[in-house]
């Protein structure tokens, strides 16, 4: 009997219906479906956005993938995760593994395929491109992300202030994900130089719970959670843009978010 296939299968930003077509498809057709799980050792964020599309009879594998940066930590991690995902893949079945966004972008996918391969170096691995969080937030936003001959930097996060001033020397349009934890310091940036009104945040994108800021005009003491993004639009904003771009702050919610607490797979012992 052959290996199974491993499919990474990207889970979107939030909302359950921008998974694609083959995702869904991909998804319910496996009997094994792993995601990353929560520091109380639940199945995390992306399990949350699949879940009204699992089937009771699947089986549900979280593993452990810690948020630390050490790189002796998450290597032992991935390589703790790939003796979880092995024996299916040994027996012919194929794995999910879902994460958020897109399982090719500053995704856990890879290195957790990587760690796969070692261990069974024939193994077919697939992937499933869906939507990311910067797209998601200017769509939020009902902006187009860039425009033209505009250049795009994504940022995946900030450890000086000095990354930031070097984004902004060559790229038009500049996303810092995951910017909470360095928010204060870089709003002072921003109004230092005046470009308050050129910044847009959105907190939690695709959720329920999901708020946008247009602009960082009175936002000096806000402090958003982990799950925020901002963009910092170009100095000469273009007109089509500056029309797509909501008037004041608002709190959107999924169209999907009754539908989260449905269904759900049964987890693995």
């Amino acid at each position: 009997m052959g290996l199974g296939t491993f499919w990474g299968v990207s889970a979107g930003a939030g909302d359950p219906e921008w998974l694609t077509l083959k995702a869904v498809r991909i998804l319910q057709a496996a009997k094994w479906v792993a995601c990353p799980q929560n520091a109380d050792g639940q199945p995390g964020l992306a399990y949350q956005i699949v879940r009204p599309w699992l089937r009771p009879e699947q089986t549900l594998l979280p593993l452990h993938l810690p948020f630390v940066l050490q790189p002796e930590l998450l290597q032992g991690a991935w390589e703790a995760a790939a003796a979880q995902l092995a024996p299916p893949l040994e027996r012919g079945e194929d794995v999910v593994f879902v994460c958020e966004g897109d399982v090719g972008l500053y995704s856990t996918f890879a290195y957790l395929a990587q760690a796969l391969r070692q261990r069974l170096p024939d193994v077919l691995i697939q992937a499933i491109p869906g939507v990311s969080s910067p797209l998601a937030a200017a769509a939020a936003l009902g902006s187009p992300l860039a425009l033209g001959p505009e250049k795009l930097a994504i940022l995946p996060a900030l450890f000086a202030l000095a990354e930031l001033e070097e984004a902004c020397a060559w790229a038009d349009v500049v996303v810092l994900m995951k910017v909470a934890s360095v928010y204060p310091q870089v709003w002072q940036w921003l109004a230092e130089r005046g470009w308050l009104q050129q910044a847009s945040l959105v907190v939690w994108a695709g959720w329920p719970q999901q708020a946008l800021f247009p602009t960082l005009d009175g936002l000096a003491d806000y402090r958003p959670p982990y799950f925020s993004l901002l963009i910092l639009w170009p100095r000469n904003c273009s007109s089509l843009r500056l029309a797509c771009l909501p008037k004041s702050s608002q709190k959107v919610g999924s169209s999907l978010g009754e539908k989260w607490d449905l269904g759900g797979a049964r987890e693995e012992k």
